[in-house]
This record gives structure tokens, sequence and C-alpha cells, in this order.
């Protein structure tokens, strides 16, 4: 008797591990994925190795516009874009704790009743009219079964399967707060953008409308000089015709505003109307000075580097998921409860007990392709997600360096503008003077009140451009979201 035992037992061991051992040896070998470069310069193009960062300063502290501030805060709540977002962090972090209910044992409770009538002549029929429930009690016909308990099912993680798919979905949940930083890095950036543009057309606009005071009066003077024989017609159309342009273009700076307000409005989730703001000081403001640190800390600061390395790890814990499906999974399932044909029978212990335990294991043996192409696309997603980290890192140090310099050929620029105005203003004066006493021609006194407009508006738009670079190279730092 032992001996069958043996003969039985040991074919079926043995069969158990020559099937793990064939389906262990058909699992491909992980491709070699190259490691993601994470290397940076030492230093941006100012050869600084200060440390001191500016991507570190809360938003609310950079910017000091109180007008500002206050729309900013507006956008962070009512933004619907930023709202979109704000819900797919919330579907990702469901995900973990579905991810995290899998590898745990799955209870249920049941309960349940059935009626039954077999035919007499069946093989259950025969049994149910021959054989007594107890002494001198037959089976009732038709029958009935009533059922309670509880079942239990759990499959074991022995391949790390299931809880390296937790993981990843906490990696994918760490990344969409990442992306949701990086929007509001966007958002705070272009909200402040078209906050200095709208400051900037304001000026513009005015500088014209001085302009034209000074148009319509050196227009009054030609006139004057045409009346007494001094000037031409000529003279008078053209001074007439440069009037003309500058009232278009208040029109064209005007129609700007609207849709620069607008576009604001929009930003901050609301319907068009005035967007409140102080443009009397904008050509004085001073610009902060930035301190951009060393290339380094751009992994730490910027959200989309940050975010572009969770997906990289979540990818890699994929290929291992997608490696673990061609192994066996092994679960367990079990119940116990209570089992009667009548209810009064179903507390009678241990007659109306009933028990199971079942253990599976559970393996691809055959037609393996879906399996093998799931892994070989995970592996292809991992090496996608090492270049898409690089090219985000890339990406932050180039922006970086693009605006630094900016900044610098704006402040340098800037300067030299200052004293163009300076002398195309004082040289107005100085043509309308000669004009009168007929020692320039009246061409010379348009050309210069034209180029000193140009001049005024360019300065404006210089003044602006400051102003974007260094909210661009603090969005560039990775400031703005905290």
């Amino acid at each position: 008797m032992n001996n069958y035992k043996l003969f039985k037992t040991k074919p079926l061991k043995l069969f158990v591990l020559v099937a793990v051992l064939i389906l262990s040896s058909c699992v491909p070998t992980q491709n070699t994925i190259r490691e993601e470069n994470k290397t940076v310069p030492e230093h941006f193009l100012n050869k600084e190795t200060d440390t001191t960062n500016s991507a570190q300063i809360k938003w609310r502290d950079f910017f000091s516009d109180d007008n500002l501030i206050a729309l900013i805060d507006t956008a962070l709540v009512n933004n619907q874009e930023l709202n979109i977002m704000l819900q797919q962090i919330a579907i990702a972090n469901n995900e973990v704790q579905i991810r995290k209910g899998e590898y745990l044992p799955f209870v249920n409770i049941y309960a349940g009743t059935e009626v039954e009538k077999v035919g007499e002549y069946t093989r259950n029929g025969a049994v149910e009219h021959n054989l007594d429930v107890r002494e001198n009690e037959e089976f009732p016909e038709p029958l009935s079964n009533f059922t309670a308990g509880l079942s239990a099912t759990w499959e074991l993680d022995v391949w790390k399967k299931l809880r390296n798919g937790k993981k990843a979905a906490v990696l994918e949940y760490l990344s969409t707060i990442e992306g949701k930083n990086f929007m509001i890095t966007n958002l705070v950036a272009e909200i402040a953008s078209s906050y200095y543009e709208l400051l900037a057309l304001d000026n513009q606009l005015s500088i014209i409308e001085q302009n034209l005071e000074i148009q319509q009066n050196a227009l009054k003077m030609v006139r004057l000089q045409k009346q007494a024989a001094r000037a031409t017609q000529l003279a008078v159309r053209r001074f007439e015709a440069e009037v003309l342009k500058n009232q278009s273009n208040k029109y064209t700076i005007q129609q700007q505003i609207v849709e620069t307000e607008n576009k604001l409005n929009f930003l901050i989730g609301r319907f068009p109307q005035p967007i409140t703001r102080d443009a009397n000081s904008f050509v004085e403001q001073n610009i902060n000075t930035i301190y951009a640190g060393i290339p380094s800390q751009l992994l730490a600061n910027r959200p989309d580097i940050k975010q572009a390395e969770y997906e990289l790890e979540a990818s890699k814990l994929n290929v291992k998921i997608a490696r673990a499906n061609f192994y066996p999974s092994i679960g367990i399932k079990a119940g116990v409860g209570l089992e009667a044909f009548k209810p009064k029978y179903i507390v009678d212990t241990p007659q109306s007990l009933l028990y199971n335990l079942v253990g599976d294991a559970v393996a691809p043996l055959i037609n393996r392709n879906a399996i093998k192409a799931e892994y070989k696309t995970a592996n292809n997603r991992q090496l996608q997600a090492v270049f898409e980290y690089e090219k985000a890192i890339l990406n932050g140090y180039i922006e970086v360096v693009n605006e630094l310099s900016n900044i610098n050929n704006l402040k340098e620029s800037y300067k030299l503008k200052e004293q163009q105005v300076e002398a195309l203003t004082e040289s107005i004066d100085l043509s309308i003077k000669l004009f009168k006493s007929a020692r320039a021609e009246y061409t010379e006194v348009l050309l210069t009140q034209r180029e000193a407009l140009d001049s005024k508006i360019e300065i404006i738009e210089t003044k602006r451009d400051q102003f974007l670079a260094n909210i661009k190279l603090y969005q560039a730092l990775g400031g703005g979201w905290n």
C-alpha cells in the first residue's frame, strides 16, 4: 500500500517540477535597457557655482504686484484645466487602492436557496426515491436547498507581480502630482506674462495718445504756415495723414487690450470683465535679479523632470510585471458554510456544515505570443521613458541658458533705447523750432516725430520683454508651483 502511494505521488511531483522548469526555461531574457543619463554640465553659461536658486522662492513672494497675485489666486481655484488635472490625480489615487486590494484575500459572504424536482427515472431521482434522509423520513419533493456561508479567494503573489503593480500605480500617482505642479508652473507664468503684456499695451496706448497731441499741434502749426504762404498743401496733407495713421493704431492697441484682458479672464475661469491693474509705473519698475543656481538642481526643482523620472521608474516595474506573466499563477480558494434542505436543519451542526479548500496553479503553455508581445512592448516603453527623461533634462537646461542670455541682452538693449528715446524726444522740439524759422523741411519734422514714437513704443516692448524673460527663467528653473 505504501509503495502504491509512493508510485502515485512521485510522478505527480515530478510532473509539476518538470512543468515549472520547462515554463521557466521558456521565459525570455530581459533586454538590456540603457541606463538613463542624468549627467548635466557643472554650470550654466555664466560660469556661476553659487547654489542660491530663485526656483525655491514661492510665487507669492516672487511677484510684488498685488493685482497680479489676486489673479493667480483666483486661477488656482477656478481654472478648468487645473481642476481637470486634480480629478486625474484622484483617479490615480483610486488606482493605487485598486492595485493594493488585488494582492490581499477576497472574502465574500453568500446566502441562497433553490428548489429542484428531478425525474424519478434518473440517477438522482432513483437515489432520492430509494433512500431516506433519516429513518422513516423521505426526501421531500420537490427538494429545497438552503445555503449560507463565507468564501475566500487569494492569489499568492509569489513572483511579486501584484506588489509591483501596486508600486507602479503609486509612481503613476506621484507622476500625476508632478504633472499638476508643472501645470501650475505654466499657469502662473502665463498669467504673469499676459498681465505684463496688458500693462505694456496700456503704456503704448498712452504714448500714442501723447504723440497724437504733439502731432495735432504740429498740424495746426503747418496750417498756419500755409496761410502765411510759408508751407504748401502737400505739407498739410502729410501731417494730416500722420495723425490719421496714429489714430488708427490707437484702435488696434485697444483691440489688443480687450483680447489680452479676455485671455486673462479665461485663465482665471470667469467671463469677460475689466482687469484691475496699475500701469502708471510700468517703465520705472525694477526687475528682480534671478539666481539660477547650478544645473543639477533642475532635477529636483523642475516638475516635468520629476514627472518623467516617476514615469521611468514605473516603466521598469511594468517590465517585471510583464515578465511575471510567463510564470504560473498560484491561487487558493476556500469556503465554509451551512447547507440543508430545510431551514430548521441548517443550524444542526456538524451535519449541515460544509467547507472546502482548493489550491491551483495555472500557467500559459501553448500560444504565448500575446504575452511575449506584451513583454516586448513593456521593454520598448521603458526605453522610451529613458529618452523622455533625458529629453526633459536637456530641454530644461537649454531653456535656462536661453533665458539667461536673453536677460543679459535685453538689459544692454534697454540702456541704449533709453538714450535713443531721450535724444529723439529732444529732437522733436528742435525740429519744430527749426521748421518755424525755415531752417528745416516739414519732412524732417514728420520723420523725427515718427522715430520718436517708434522708439518710445520699442522701449516699452523691451521693458515688457525683460519682465517676460524673468518670468520664463523663473519657470525654467522650476519655480512657480510651490
